[in-house]
């Protein structure tokens, strides 16, 4: 899972980056809103920590511009001082899946996260998947389509993890390369597009199997679900 939390106390953001990762996930930091909904335009995220009070733009206004341009309905949880309940309505009126006040509370940070996750990625958190024909046990690292066994190596394996758990949704390249290869490694472009390539090849994802694999230029790769009784004539 890859977050970014928005809050212009840098302090803050250290706490909320070591609390973030020492449950297991990423962490990308911004100390202005502007900065933020510019990376938002051509990256991904799984959760977006942000905070009310910002210098250029108030944190609900980048709630609401996240909910009406982002097609990902990614979960959003607010960090304020405020604690009126006014403020709580506007928060969650806003777009906003939870409300957090401030000072943080670690423990209390991540709880709140792993429950987001765990509600608005159901998938990410069962053993066993299946999306149409394709079934993937994450325990055994195994892909099968219709019970039979399909050889992948292990990036590929993460790949196709990735891609299917997030059907339908664009992921930048930065995402999967983070995703996939880790953090700290940087993933050539070349490298990338190969094991795409190999895996469209090996799962044979085409319209007639129910999924298609679609490059989006100067951004990442979607997977996209499609009806196999409107592909006659398919490959």
């Amino acid at each position: 899972m890859r977050l970014a939390a928005l809050d212009d106390d840098v302090s803050q953001l250290d706490l909320i980056q070591r609390s973030v990762r020492s449950i297991g996930y990423d962490c990308q930091l911004f100390e202005r809103g502007q900065a933020l909904l510019r990376e938002l335009r051509r990256d991904s995220f799984d959760l977006l920590i942000v905070d009310w009070q910002l210098p250029d733009i108030a944190g609900p206004d980048v709630v609401r511009w996240v909910r009406e341009h982002h097609e990902h309905a990614m979960p959003i949880l607010f960090l304020t001082n405020r604690s009126e309940e006014r403020d709580v309505v506007e928060g969650l009126g806003c777009g906003a899946d939870d409300y957090m006040l401030k000072p943080i509370r670690v423990h209390e940070l991540m709880a709140r996260v792993k429950a987001l996750i765990r509600r608005s990625y159901p998938k990410a958190e069962d053993s066993g998947l299946r999306f149409g024909g394709y079934a993937i046990d994450l325990a055994a690292r195994t892909i099968h389509y219709k019970g039979q066994p399909i050889e992948l190596k292990h990036r590929e394996f993460e790949l196709a993890r990735c891609l299917f758990t997030n059907t339908g949704r664009l992921l930048s390249r930065a995402y999967l390369g983070e995703t996939v290869w880790g953090r700290a490694v940087d993933v050539p472009s070349r490298s990338l597009d190969t094991h795409i390539s190999s895996l469209r090849a090996k799962l044979e994802l085409r319209p007639a199997r129910g999924f298609r694999l679609v490059a989006v230029y100067g951004q990442g790769y979607r997977l996209e679900a499609v009806d196999p009784s409107v592909a006659e004539g398919a490959p």
